[in-house]
């Protein structure tokens, strides 16, 4: 602003000057609208983040598509509850969650019969620490303390190629309530093991809010509430 008043006067005194003035004023303008609009657009995303009500909703999974079936993983960030001392806690931690539907044809696939599998931090640890020649298993029982023990179990195995050239993650789901058996196998080269090992591995602090508990700013923090934590349970043990 000073420098626009400092070329209004100038130009009052000339008025050969008046051709420049203008071409300055419009950059000026320009860089200020620029500038104003990043402004606004970022306070807008990060007002959007603390209220957990932002329009628009990234989806970025990592997918990889056999003969078979295909598998995809993305992150689901962990909900949080403002405590009545101030402050906000942790109510239910975040997942790295892992779909799996099967091939019908080439290149074809039906996503209605897919299966879904949760992966918690200490199994997210297990998978990124795995050798060229390692293998693990997780096995999942969502009424594991309850009368209806048993009725729904998933097992996630994944297991190294006797070449070490990649590994075969599998998904096996047996539903006694609905009478189904589901199985699933995707071989994955060593490159997607890679980008998974990678990409879980800097997830990883953001299922456990360890990097909103860095930055002081809770992600959602009105979104913490029983429904969302119901629908994220829910999410692996619809099937």
């Amino acid at each position: 602003m000073l420098k626009l008043s400092r070329l209004l006067l100038h130009s009052s005194r000339d008025p050969l000057s008046q051709k420049s003035l203008f071409r300055e004023a419009t950059g000026d303008f320009k860089l200020l609208r620029g500038i104003t609009t990043q402004t606004v657009m970022s306070s807008a995303m990060q007002s959007s983040a603390r209220d957990g009500n932002s329009a628009v909703k990234i989806f970025a999974p990592y997918s990889i598509y056999k003969g078979k079936a295909a598998l995809s993983a993305d992150p689901r960030l962990p909900t949080f509850s403002k405590l009545e001392s101030g402050g906000y806690r942790v109510e239910r931690r975040g997942v790295i969650m892992l779909t799996f539907w099967p091939a019908i044809g080439e290149r074809k696939y039906d996503w209605d019969k897919r299966q879904v599998f949760a992966l918690s931090a200490t199994e997210v640890g297990s998978l990124i620490s795995l050798g060229s020649k390692d293998s693990c298993e997780f096995f999942h029982d969502p009424s594991m303390l309850s009368s209806n023990a048993g009725q729904v179990r998933k097992s996630l195995s994944i297991k190294a190629h006797v070449d070490g050239s990649g590994y075969f993650i599998s998904l096996s789901v047996v539903n006694n309530i609905l009478k189904t058996n589901d199985r699933f196998v995707v071989p994955v080269t060593t490159a997607e093991f890679a980008v998974m090992r990678t990409a879980f591995t800097f997830a990883l602090p953001h299922i456990m809010g360890w990097d909103q508990y860095t930055n002081q700013l809770p992600h959602g923090a009105n979104q913490s509430s029983p429904k969302a934590v119901h629908e994220l349970q829910s999410s692996e043990w619809d099937r």
